[in-house]
């Protein structure tokens, strides 16, 4: 009897040895929320694993309201990095919370502390032999009365689509993709996408809710989406496993 436990024991462990791990980190764009069965709220990286075959394995790391600077304060990303083996994979998508400017335990200058913690995370990610992934910050619904969508970013966007290009790293620009969700959708069908309820709609929300920043299921559904979608088109060589693994 021990000896079929023991066998089964090394096959399961072995199977979860050869899982690729993807690793998530962000802030509450990305997050998992508690109560999702309650909860209208979702992070994009919540709803991902489902996109991916059973070889693959998604962390979401992300948490509410950090920023690049801290996460790294936090001790986070030392506790990724530990873990981190060859052939895993790094989302990194931050910048919500590094434009907090009467924040200084989040808020980062886009062309220098944002820019150098996210050329951390790639040089870190590389060296465990892991492969970083850069994502622009998801936009927000911002419609102006014309119904322009109005970006909120500033340079966060840019510098890190500059990270991408100087070290090489692949790059999703998921504000352009997020721009082009939110206006298919248009100025009242985009309310959809986030977390727009009267009073009482829903009974996880007590009071109003007019969030346009954060995501419904919907919502995070389909960034989720967006983000495997340009997954498959990146022509990259070390994406190849990745890209082989989506169902």
């Amino acid at each position: 009897m021990n000896y079929y436990l023991s066998l089964i024991f090394l096959i399961s462990m072995s199977c979860l040895a050869q899982k690729t791990t993807v690793y998530c980190i962000g802030d509450s764009t990305m997050a998992n929320k508690k109560d999702p069965e309650k909860n209208p709220e979702h992070g994009w990286a919540q709803v991902l694993q489902p996109f991916f075959k059973d070889n693959i394995l998604v962390e979401n790391k992300a948490v509410n309201g950090r920023s690049t600077k801290s996460f790294i304060a936090e001790k986070r990303w030392d506790s990724i990095y530990k873990n981190l083996k060859t052939g895993d994979y790094v989302f990194i998508e931050f910048g919500h919370n590094d434009e907090k400017t009467g924040d200084s335990a989040r808020y980062t200058n886009p062309h220098t502390a944002y820019r150098y913690n996210l050329i951390r995370f790639v040089k870190e990610s590389r060296e465990k032999g892991a492969v970083p992934i850069l994502l622009s910050s998801i936009a927000r619904r911002n419609f102006n009365e014309k119904g322009v969508l109005i970006p909120t970013h500033g340079d966060y966007p840019l510098e890190t689509r500059l990270v991408a290009q100087e070290y090489k790293v692949p790059f999703i620009d998921l504000e352009y993709y997020t721009e082009l969700l939110e206006q298919s959708y248009g100025v009242e069908k985009s309310k959809l996408l986030h977390l727009h309820f009267k009073a009482g709609e829903v009974p996880y929300y007590k009071v109003e809710k007019n969030d346009d920043t954060h995501l419904s299921l919907l919502g995070a559904t389909e960034i989720a989406k967006i983000v495997i979608d340009q997954i498959k088109l990146l022509d990259d060589p070390s994406l190849v496993k990745l890209q082989k693994s989506i169902r």
